[in-house]
């Protein structure tokens, strides 16, 4: 039988691997990208003339909630990956969403980005 001391150690070992586990995980997920760019499929997709500003609202607010290099790079990789999903986007107006909504990103949303270079 293990003794009660082991088995508290072991359970303050398993309680500080959850804790720092979300911290180690820097980059945004696919999901996040999706749930915030989803009310700009429209506009790319050209059946929207106008950028809704759910659109712009979630532009800003995945830029914003993109603090590290990991975050962009994994924001790029899933715009790209997006890019081939979604059937009908038109590139010239994806690339210019972030300017229409006031925000300055460091690369060109485009499939021909090398988002390994991006920082």
């Amino acid at each position: 039988m293990a003794s009660s001391g082991i088995v508290k150690a072991m359970c303050f070992v398993l309680i500080a691997v959850a804790l720092v586990a979300p911290l180690a995980e820097a980059a945004i997920s696919c999901g996040a990208v999706v749930g915030s760019l989803r009310p700009c499929l429209g506009y790319v997709q050209n059946s929207s003339p106008i950028v809704p500003p759910a659109c712009c609202n979630g532009i800003r607010g995945l830029y914003a909630s993109a603090k590290t290099p990991a975050d962009r790079r994994s924001i790029c990789y899933c715009l790209k990956s997006l890019a081939s999903s979604y059937k009908g986007i038109n590139f010239n107006k994806a690339a210019g969403l972030p300017g229409k909504c006031g925000v300055n990103i460091p690369y060109k949303i485009s499939p021909s980005t090398d988002c390994s270079k991006v920082n």
